[in-house]
């Protein structure tokens, strides 16, 4: 029989029986619908986390304080990373291009008889640069898709000098809601406040800012901010060195595991780090780069697309079942039609290809469907996730090529048992 032969008589055969072969494909169907929507969710996981880590350069390195448990309670290990580690960090390592340190803790700011507790931040010379580049917030209003520098973060005045920072200055910068809850909307610029017991001049205040994405609103108002230089906050708010928060930017992204490697080195000897019973360095501080923290959350997302993905596999499972189990009673209905077919000279491949070919229909049909089902389903399924779910192109021909294949595996063996048959014994089943 030629291909169009069988191809019309696999129609005849599944238009016979339409509610059976709807029934039958419903399996299929949600099983598609199903890797549609789950590889959508796992797609969308993945570039939640991109985006969400975004902010993190390629040539950047956190280095942070460790912590863990001790007595019960969370706690700082070994000794505390300083501002003069970073200092020196620059100094001594030639792979190290700038380090951005900040530190903070709450005080009390006074201007006349307006008061308030708030977070002050130590930060580096190059913290406003940093805030402009960082994706996360942006000024208030801002026009969308128009490019903005670090000056459209200021509102008033300048922010501080590298010589500022290093010196100590007593200079502050304020947040649009820390000056108007201050000042009450007169000019700030040039006055001087009291953060603790230390004055300050006031030489610059931020615009207004909004987050880029409102999944952040959760997050501290940055508008209610008050900078310092990190000199000058060690030296004036705190009695002991506290600990600071450090970024690394390495002046070559391609080498940055060896930048990792070189800071790991100058931070055990200086802080004397010791090694364990087996070689392995007790480190008083952790470092984390882009790649670390998108492959780590990557991973987890992986591992939440496979589960996903056995699950979806289950419906197709399922499906299949169905097909093979209507196929093997649809040659069971049809014994003596088989054996008609056999005795005026048809091949047994040609009747297994017929018979197969059914099931390839069923299961084809159901593929169509589900993808459409699932494509509906994708906005449900995005609400449920946060709204992060990413249909790919390649996702529907995967879809397709699953049913194709469920159709093809289960509907094997019916095909096979039909071609099977002896023409002489199918001829005298009723």
């Amino acid at each position: 029989m030629s291909v169009s032969d069988l191809l019309r008589t696999a129609l005849r055969s599944v238009a016979a029986n339409k509610l059976r072969a709807f029934l039958t494909m419903l399996g299929v169907v949600i099983g598609v619908a199903s890797v549609i929507a789950m590889l959508a969710i796992g797609n969308g996981a993945r570039a939640a986390v991109e985006s969400t880590f975004q902010f993190l350069g390629a040539n950047q390195i956190q280095v942070a304080q460790r912590y863990g448990m001790q007595d019960g309670q969370y706690q700082p290990i070994g000794q505390k990373l300083t501002y003069l580690d970073g200092l020196e960090m620059l100094e001594q390592l030639p792979l190290v291009e700038r380090v951005e340190m900040v530190a903070g803790r709450t005080v009390r700011a006074r201007f006349g008889r307006a008061a308030l507790e708030i977070g002050a931040t130590g930060v580096t010379a190059d913290a406003l640069e940093n805030l402009a580049t960082s994706q996360g917030v942006q000024p208030a209003n801002w026009t969308e898709g128009q490019a903005f520098g670090a000056q459209d973060f200021l509102d008033a005045g300048r922010y501080f000098t590298s010589a500022e920072v290093l010196a100590g200055s007593p200079a502050c910068v304020l947040g649009y809601r820390t000056a108007l809850d201050l000042f009450a909307g007169d000019d700030p610029i040039g006055e001087t406040i009291w953060v603790e017991r230390t004055r300050c001049v006031v030489i610059g205040v931020l615009a207004e800012l909004q987050f880029q994405d409102v999944q952040d609103f959760y997050r501290s108002d940055p508008n209610e901010a008050l900078w310092l230089p990190i000199s000058t906050l060690i030296q004036s708010l705190y009695d002991e060195q506290p600990s600071v928060y450090m970024v690394v930017h390495v002046q070559d992204a391609g080498r940055i595991d060896e930048a990792k490697a070189q800071i790991a080195t100058y931070l055990r000897e200086r802080h004397a780090v010791e090694q364990d019973q087996e070689g392995v360095f007790l480190d008083d501080f952790d470092m984390t780069t882009r790649k670390d923290v998108l492959g780590q959350q990557q991973e987890a997302a992986g591992a939440f697309s496979i589960l996903l993905a056995a699950m979806a596999s289950v419906s197709l499972l399922v499906g299949g079942i169905g097909i093979m189990n209507v196929m093997l009673v649809s040659v069971t209905e049809r014994t003596h039609e088989i054996g008609i077919r056999l005795a005026v000279g048809a091949r047994g491949r040609d009747v297994a290809a017929q018979f197969l070919l059914e099931a390839v229909l069923i299961s084809l049909s159901g593929g169509v469907i589900g993808v459409l089902l699932g494509i509906l389903v994708i906005p449900l399924a995005a609400s449920l996730n946060q709204g992060a779910a990413l249909l790919l192109p390649g996702s529907i021909p995967l879809a397709f090529g699953v049913a194709l294949l469920t159709g093809m595996l289960f509907g094997l063996y019916p095909a096979l048992r039909a071609a099977r048959l002896d023409p002489i014994e199918a001829l005298r089943y009723e």
